[in-house]
């Protein structure tokens, strides 16, 4: 069956053969904007239902993925911040212990074919495994989060309705959440409405935009505001946490200082800034990449100086709020499930 990517991207009947029974379920659709590219998440294998968003978006938010019942998923991915923290640099996990890394944005995962600041996952149905089982995170096992969540009355109902029955499976599980967070769509800025020509930038904001497209769209790149590769941006190692980016999971030399070129939508809201979470301003970014001297470890998008003016990184800063898209950081759809 060939599938229309533009207009149907899931289906509510579910097959035997992926573990589900003949139960109809309501199917869920995830709307593209136009202009936009195809998704690259593989709806075939996981289709999106009602029953699953619902089961995944009570994962998401329930802290019974930890050992000690009190981190869950929204701990460090907070909706109104962009599904990121932003009360301090590292992801904090259970008893208090701290991470080794800025968590990421949670916003337009449909999109991505590669997840972490490193690219250690490729697929989004296998990335919640890390948060879960890492030591600094959830620290629980697997065979435990099944057998607390085969107990629960709550989610045996919740699976049911998902799947047709009320068995707890790490592939359910994982499926859940990624209806969940396959859904947290954003395209509803400032920017976006200019776009679709429902309103114009004021004068400053149009400024920023030219220096933007002119200084940052190469690995920004829109719509998504990120070209989804890992890149050297200019910082230095923190020779506290001594992160090697990329390297540690390619063992290339070539790999050493990249990470992943995150998207900037909803940038106003997500800091701390870098996977270390070193800046607290966008204003501290800016004048990161202002700074940078010619450099032939850097990418070629970053050897050319920017020499922006004072003014000019005002309104830099000022374009890059037109990308805070309210209606996604406050939709009640996204919010706890409120019982």
């Amino acid at each position: 069956m060939k599938f229309n990517w533009k207009h149907i991207l899931a289906i509510g009947i579910v097959l035997v053969g992926f573990g589900f029974s003949n139960q109809t379920t309501t199917p869920l659709y995830l709307d593209v904007p136009k202009g936009w590219p195809k998704p690259k998440y593989d709806f075939e294998k996981n289709p999106l239902t009602e029953e699953g968003f619902q089961l995944g978006r009570n994962l998401f938010y329930d802290p019974i993925l930890s050992r000690d019942n009190t981190i869950s998923c929204q701990s460090c991915h907070l909706q109104q911040t962009g599904f990121t923290h932003v009360d301090h640099q590292l992801s904090h996990g259970i008893e208090g212990k701290i991470g080794t890394r800025n968590s990421m944005a949670l916003i337009n995962l449909a999109w991505k074919k590669d997840f972490m600041w490193d690219g250690g996952v490729n697929n989004l149905e296998v990335q919640p495994i890390n948060p879960i089982t890492n030591p600094l995170e959830m620290d629980e096992k697997l065979e435990n989060v099944i057998a607390k969540l085969q107990a629960s009355e709550k989610y045996r109902t919740l699976f049911s309705k998902a799947f047709g029955d009320e068995k707890v499976t790490s592939q359910r599980l994982f499926k859940a959440l990624a209806q969940f967070t396959v859904m947290l769509k954003s395209s509803n800025s400032k920017y976006d409405r200019v776009m679709r020509n429902e309103e114009q930038y004021n004068e400053r904001e149009q400024r920023g935009y030219n220096l933007f497209k002119t200084n940052c769209a190469s690995c920004h790149k829109e719509p998504l505001f990120t070209d989804d590769k890992f890149e050297k941006n200019g910082l230095t190692v923190d020779e506290t946490l001594n992160d090697l980016g990329r390297m540690k999971i390619s063992n290339k030399k070539e790999d050493y200082l990249r990470f992943k070129i995150p998207t900037l939508r909803n940038i106003q809201f997500t800091f701390p800034y870098m996977h270390d979470g070193r800046f607290k301003t966008l204003t501290e970014v800016v004048k990161h990449y202002n700074s940078l001297d010619h450099n032939k470890s850097l990418p070629k998008e970053l050897a050319k100086p920017m020499n922006l003016s004072d003014n000019d990184r005002v309104d830099l800063v000022l374009f890059l709020t037109t990308l805070t898209d309210k209606e996604f950081l406050f939709d009640k759809r996204f919010s706890h499930p409120r019982e």
